[in-house]
Formats: structure tokens, C-alpha cells, sequence
């Protein structure tokens, strides 16, 4: 069984036990998320809690070490270069309808926020280890100057 959040914000120390406690009590009256309460009782930042989420999520998610995986070059092509490294996402490839976008813990928030209102299919994340992610961001969105932008500094060189 996964661990539940409120279990998370105070392992983290970012609520006490007596506080979580006070929010499961608030849930009983409405059907309210936790961390929304934990935001508005006891002022917890709304990057606390998705970082305690992206945690929880970790804890059940399927990871991938991306280097390994046959990735498709139409899902690759559902982001720019830019966008996979701000947002430290790897699209995979399409499974049926749904996009499979490889992420890790600490970027997860981000990359689901930034895939969420740009790619029109469904997203199922996968969780790599960073360096892993750096790796297969660096092999399939390289940083390094274009092959073309190369060739062309090179021409006006010699021009």
C-alpha cells in the first residue's frame, strides 16, 4: 500500500501529526483533498505539496531507465528540445491512445503541469532516475550546436 500523503508532509517535518490529524478530521466533513487543506489550514506552499505528491507517486509508479527503451519518433516530436529540458520530460512512445513521457521525482510536478496543457493526448509518466533522464534527454534532444548551424559557420569561415 502506498504511502499517504499527509504521512509524507510529516515525515517530511512540513506538518505535525496533531495537525495531520486535524486535516483528516476536516476531510470527514467534505470531500476536500488533502493538500488543499493543508494549504489553507496550516499554509503549506503549493510546491510542498506536489513535491509530497510526485514523492507518493514515485512510491508506485513504474520506473524506465529511457536509454533502454525503443523510443518512437513521433512521440518525440510532441515537444521541442527546449521544452524536454526545462521541463526535464521525455516523451517515450504511444501506447494505444496515451503518450508514455518518462520524468523524474524532483521534476515530476513540472513535467506533468507542462504536458498537461501541451500535448493534446492522454500521458501516463514513467520515473527515471536524473541521471538517466540527463542521459536520454542528451541522446535524443541534444544541446550541443546543430550539425546545420555548424555547417553553416564553417561556410561563412571560409567565405
Amino acid at each position: 500500500m502506498a504511502i499517504r500523503l499527509g504521512e509524507i508532509l510529516v515525515r517530511d517535518g512540513l506538518l505535525t501529526e496533531d495537525q495531520r490529524v486535524e486535516i483528516m478530521e476536516v476531510q470527514k466533513l467534505g470531500a476536500r483533498p488533502f493538500g488543499l487543506l493543508a494549504e489553507e489550514m496550516f499554509g503549506l506552499s503549493s510546491k510542498a505539496i506536489e513535491q509530497a505528491w510526485a514523492t507518493q507517486f514515485s512510491e508506485i509508479a513504474d520506473w524506465i531507465d529511457p536509454l533502454d527503451a525503443q523510443i518512437a519518433a513521433n512521440a518525440l516530436a510532441t515537444i521541442e528540445r527546449r521544452q524536454a529540458w526545462q521541463f526535464r520530460c521525455l516523451p517515450l512512445w504511444f501506447d494505444r491512445r496515451e503518450l508514455l513521457v518518462a520524468s523524474d521525482t524532483a521534476s515530476l510536478p513540472r513535467a506533468m503541469r507542462f504536458v498537461g496543457w501541451r500535448v493534446p493526448d492522454p500521458c501516463r509518466f514513467l520515473l527515471a532516475t536524473p541521471e538517466a533522464l540527463t542521459a536520454a534527454l542528451q541522446a535524443y534532444y541534444p544541446m550541443g550546436i546543430d550539425d546545420n548551424l555548424l555547417e553553416q559557420f564553417e561556410r561563412n569561415l571560409r567565405a
